[in-house]
């Protein structure tokens, strides 16, 4: 597929900031005349409201079917014929995107085999990989703070498993490198030097540079 607008993905552990600074980003794009299309995985499909009844505890799961569901999830997300990723990219429409692929690897890869996790998303890997995908980098302390000040926590948020996302989305990066653009951003307690610091990474892929 011939991409006519750029894919960018934001990723990051619980607390840094990713729908924030993808709103942010959005906004700055809108106004530089860039079209944009903002979405966010889980989705708002049928697939997607099961994954979050299953993150939130109000239907219990295992692992593993939650990471066969997230893959199902995006496989949709990306093919959706009225709303899918491809859709907007190839209308010319840049799509901002919170979570892919590399957050089933970091969540789901640190409690079921990882192999097994990236086979589920070959599909979705070999369809659509990211123009850019920004990491939101923060200590999970952090992180974990801000989620207690939204008061309420889902099945990955305890700063434990916090730790050890971080440390596969790291793995990850190490492994997929070659493949995979990957831009790591440190989310300031100051949104506005973050969102700086995003677009400096992003204006490229528009043939621009971000004056601060």
């Amino acid at each position: 597929m011939e991409r006519k607008g750029k894919f960018i993905v934001f990723e990051g552990t619980d607390g840094s900031g990713k729908s924030t600074q993808m709103k942010l980003l959005g906004k700055y794009l809108k106004a530089e005349g860039i079209a944009c299309y903002l979405t966010h995985e889980p989705t708002d499909s049928p697939f997607g409201a099961l994954l979050k009844s299953c993150l939130t505890g109000r239907v219990d799961a295992d692992e593993h079917a939650i990471a066969a569901l997230f893959a199902a999830d995006r496989l949709d997300h990306i093919t959706n014929p009225v709303n899918g990723i491809r859709m907007w990219l190839e209308k010319g429409v840049s799509v901002l995107c919170d979570r892919y692929y590399l957050s089933s690897f970091a969540y789901n890869g640190g409690f079921v085999p990882t192999e097994w996790v990236i086979e589920l998303n070959r599909p979705a890997m070999q369809l659509l990989r990211p123009d850019l995908t920004v990491f939101l980098d923060l200590p999970p302390e952090d992180g974990m703070a801000r989620v207690a000040r939204r008061g309420e926590t889902e099945r990955y948020e305890t700063l434990e498993k916090q730790r050890g996302i971080r440390e596969k989305y790291f793995e990850m990066f190490r492994r997929f490198g070659k493949d995979e653009t990957v831009a790591i951003v440190r989310s300031e307690a100051e949104k506005e030097c973050t969102q700086a610091n995003v677009r400096a990474a992003v204006m490229p892929l528009f043939g621009g540079k971000y004056g601060r």
